[in-house]
């Protein structure tokens, strides 16, 4: 049997955030006899395991913000230089992969693909600047472009996102769907009893707005006391996050559950999702609210493409912490049956992962023949 072809995935790392939980979707779902994934990272994650277990090489070298531009650079030659059996290069650093695609290019890969995941960057001016940067290379060195919205395209591609392929953030849907058993199962773990059940999933970073949701729930607790807050993920600003929390003196409404691998169990001890971002791609976590039949309350700075037709999606402002105030307040839960979401409409709408993996196999395989 011939072996598979090996695509090369540039990450920062493969921890839990929505671009990485995609790839593994992607990756578990492909014909593995066909296709491998391999991964160009700066850092340790928490799926290395299970993509070495997948059949994956994980490459490492170091990130920029260590070794500077130069010190970068010369990382990615050597590499490039060194690896150059990849056909393939599929990068997912939005603006940064601009100087991995050129370089990757500069070596004689055939192909690469820049992947925009997002409609915004992190850090400070000088960061900023030195990406804005990096993504004038894309266009020239990239073969195709994708993204995983209209929104997100236009974002990375600009006048030229018409040219990007849309590749859906894909879930496994049925993993997500909801059971009552399940549901009462999670609560008794939690010790959640007759409580309103407030959840975020996210990457404690400027990003996913946490300090706005903190005010919101603080406002929300002096009308409906027995409310909970669950925060899932982990990042730089958590400490900050848990200070405020101190501040306020809501300790006892508030938790921490750090990176959780079960996330789809979690959804369904949910009574609503809030999601106050200040700019997203399109969040895989609110395809995974979707499915499981939470109602999402989320900042109108996301695009209106995340909207599956579930009814489950209230976008609002983030200029005033009132009106989520208001519609946390107001929220009626008897209104919506989840044991009846229908999950086959998102597969309607694009989707689940095993029709998006079977598209990219065939793409992968296609371009590398």
């Amino acid at each position: 049997m011939s072996n598979p072809i090996r695509i090369l995935h540039v990450v920062v790392n493969m921890n839990r955030g929505g671009a990485e939980t995609l790839i593994m979707n992607l990756y578990r779902n492909i014909d593995r006899s066909k296709v491998q994934f391999d991964f160009l990272t700066c850092k340790e994650g928490v799926f290395d395991q299970e993509i070495r277990q997948l059949g994956g090489t994980i490459h490492r070298i170091p990130y920029i913000s260590e070794v500077g531009h130069f010190g970068y650079m010369k990382e990615l030659n050597q590499f490039f230089s060194t690896n150059n059996q990849y056909d393939i290069v599929h990068s997912h650093l939005n603006k940064m992969s601009g100087l991995v695609v050129k370089t990757a290019k500069k070596h004689g890969m055939k192909f690469c693909i820049s992947h925009s995941h997002n409609t915004g960057g992190e850090g400070n001016v000088l960061a900023q600047g030195y990406k804005w940067y990096s993504g004038i290379f894309i266009p020239t060195h990239s073969d195709f472009t994708f993204a995983c919205s209209e929104a997100a395209a236009k974002w990375l591609f600009g006048n030229r996102s018409n040219h990007a392929k849309l590749l859906n953030n894909g879930i496994e849907l049925e993993t997500f769907r909801y059971s009552s058993e399940i549901r009462e199962m999670v609560r008794k773990e939690l010790g959640i009893t007759d409580q309103l059940v407030i959840g975020h999933v996210g990457r404690f970073n400027k990003q996913k707005n946490h300090r706005f949701l903190i005010e919101v729930f603080a406002e929300l607790i002096k009308k409906r006391p027995n409310s909970l807050l669950l925060l899932c993920g982990d990042g730089v600003l958590r400490s900050d996050i848990e200070k405020r929390v101190r501040e306020l003196n809501i300790e006892e409404h508030v938790r921490f559950l750090g990176v959780r691998s079960d996330i789809h169990r979690l959804l369904q001890a949910f009574d609503v999702f809030v999601f106050p971002s200040l700019h997203e791609g399109l969040p895989v976590t609110l395809i995974e609210a979707q499915a499981a039949g939470v109602p999402c309350i989320i900042s109108n700075e996301i695009t209106k493409e995340v909207d599956l037709g579930l009814d489950l999606m209230k976008f609002l402002s983030i200029a005033t912490i009132d009106s989520w105030v208001d519609a946390l307040e107001k929220l009626e839960l008897t209104m919506i049956n989840r044991e009846n979401m229908q999950l086959e409409k998102l597969s309607e709408r694009g989707y689940d992962i095993r029709n998006t993996a079977s598209w990219l196999q065939d793409f992968y395989i296609s371009k590398s023949r």
